[in-house]
């Protein structure tokens, strides 16, 4: 392991978080997976950064949405400066670029609280290797008025977390905005916006309906969401995710 790995793995979860949102044109998502995890995988985390997921959107073929970590602000421009100007991105670039409608749609996360985001580790199979089981991962992302403050935060870890685990829900991590200004402004950002996005895992879409009937039913979970809720600029997105062969988060 290089010294910018070994810097990368030192810490128990990543300080920082870019949700990644593709839109496609139709028909090229598969196509794009397959160039993904054959050449972005490792490549990128040379340059030191985590690739924590990579999956298919179930609701819209035409999505690829992703996860990757960094140490920090500083750490993600001098890896996201190694990747880009690098062989692997040139070499391939154009292929990737084909593919894709739209690549901005792009959150800037940290965690909720200390210990609250992916853990460093997680196993991934080779390229070509015989698939696994994927589940379902959802990320469920709350558009706020206002920054989550501690008081907030401390709910969210007391009240509706627990909640998403009584109701057989595998609560992955938990994330709300980085603030900090974007270290690689030729890779935009969604700025100005407050969002809590909670990553849960379900061992398939049948056990996540079930986990959101038991959900509504389940005494005190208005209660629990009284707080959240008052800070909603509209509905809560929740995006239905399918892990594709090489993702190291899976239901």
């Amino acid at each position: 392991m290089n010294a910018v790995m070994a810097q990368v793995h030192a810490a128990a979860e990543d300080a920082i978080v870019e949700l990644r949102r593709y839109t496609l044109h139709p028909g090229r998502r598969d196509a794009l997976v397959d160039l993904f995890e054959r050449a972005f995988v490792e490549s990128q985390e040379a340059c030191g950064m985590r690739l924590l997921g990579q999956f298919r959107d179930v609701d819209d073929d035409n999505r690829f949405t992703w996860l990757r970590g960094f140490a920090d602000m500083d750490g993600r421009a001098r890896a996201l400066a190694g990747f880009y100007g690098g062989p692997v991105w040139k070499a391939h670039r154009d292929a990737a670029n084909a593919t894709m409608v739209d690549s901005d749609d792009v959150l800037l996360l940290r965690p909720l609280l200390p210990g609250s985001g992916l853990p460093v580790g997680a196993a991934r199979a080779a390229f070509g290797e015989p698939p696994r089981a994927s589940g379902l991962v959802t990320a469920t992302i709350w558009h706020l008025s206002a920054p989550v403050d501690a008081t907030l935060a401390a709910t969210i870890a007391r009240s509706i977390l627990p909640a998403l685990r009584e109701a057989g829900a595998r609560v992955l991590a938990s994330y709300t905005s980085e603030y900090a200004a974007n270290t690689f402004p030729a890779l935009p950002v969604r700025e100005g916006e407050h969002v809590l996005v909670c990553l849960c895992a379900f061992a398939d879409a049948h056990h996540h309906v079930a986990h959101l009937a038991r959900l509504s039913h389940r005494p005190g979970w208005t209660e629990a969401t009284r707080a959240l809720h008052a800070r909603l600029l509209r509905a809560p997105e929740i995006l239905r995710l399918a892990p594709t062969p090489r993702s190291s988060l899976r239901g």
